[in-house]
């Protein structure tokens, strides 16, 4: 038996994600800091993530189960990842002429097929190359990409955990 049972670090997964949204919305309400678009696609990847390793936890699924439940989190953890690699990257590029007026991500989703939405948001806009806020040197989307990186070796083990 591993010190580390996959139940518990299914566990420890669900803790990591609730501490990270804690923190996530301890700057938006404490510090009034407003989520852009790409920040907002990210919480849903990492609230997915925590919302499956909290069921998976619950539910103390067999062999096969946890690889399932492995595998979805693998997926969301992924995800996040590429949704704060692209804003990091739109962060660092040299300036470009994003859309700089895109109306809330609420508004958008009544009023534009899914697949308009989500091309608009990975473009990018104003506020998602704006850097608010740092620490250590690091911004909100780079905190962010490091902590998916840390999901996704999670992640990972559980999947690839022989017992």
């Amino acid at each position: 038996m591993h010190l580390a049972h996959s139940r518990s670090l299914f566990f420890l997964a669900f803790i990591a994600c609730a501490l990270i949204m804690g923190g996530v919305f301890y700057l938006e309400y404490g510090v009034g800091l407003e989520p852009c678009p790409l920040c907002i696609v990210q919480r849903v990847f990492m609230i997915a993530f925590g919302l499956i390793s909290l069921a998976a936890f619950l539910h103390a699924p067999g062999k096969i189960g946890w690889r399932i439940y492995s595998a979805l989190i693998l997926l969301c953890a992924l995800a996040g990842a590429g949704t704060a690699g692209r804003q990091v990257w739109l962060q660092t590029a040299p300036a470009q002429d994003p859309a700089s007026c895109l109306p809330g991500l609420g508004y958008l989703l009544q009023t534009m097929p899914f697949t308009k939405v989500v091309s608009l948001l990975f473009d990018g806009t104003a506020d998602c190359i704006e850097i608010n806020w740092t620490l250590f040197g690091m911004s909100i989307p780079e905190w962010s990409l490091l902590a998916f990186a840390g999901l996704i070796l999670l992640a990972a083990y559980q999947l690839l955990q022989r017992d």
